[in-house]
């Protein structure tokens, strides 16, 4: 299939936003928008997530006490939400990525 674009199946990525944004968050403090675009870019475009997926997951993951956030005035006057990932997201990042390596070895397996 060299040189054809995959085609982007959206069942196959449900269940797996909260693992790219809680792997991402631990990399560096962040905030919504820089999330939408780093997960484009680190994906050449496959992803492509709008702010009505990323923002709610983003208020869940900070309820379950996976992420912090913190709003920080900018200089303009604007404000904005910056994530960190508390202790228990790093537990539950570990959790969800050996459950994914261990799914992929399986698919890759079949």
């Amino acid at each position: 299939m060299k040189g054809k674009q995959s085609k982007y199946v959206p069942d196959l990525l449900r269940g797996s936003t909260d693992t790219l944004l809680l792997f991402l968050i631990q990399e560096r403090y962040t905030y919504g928008y820089q999330l939408i675009k780093e997960i484009e870019k680190r994906s050449r475009g496959y992803f492509r997530f709008k702010e009505g997926t990323v923002y709610p997951a983003l208020h869940r993951l900070e309820s379950d006490g996976l992420v912090q956030g913190e709003w920080q005035e900018l200089p303009n006057g604007q404000a904005r939400r910056n994530y960190r990932i508390t202790e228990k997201g790093k537990r539950a990042l570990r959790a969800k990525m050996a459950t994914w390596q261990d799914f992929a070895s399986a698919v890759n397996l079949v």
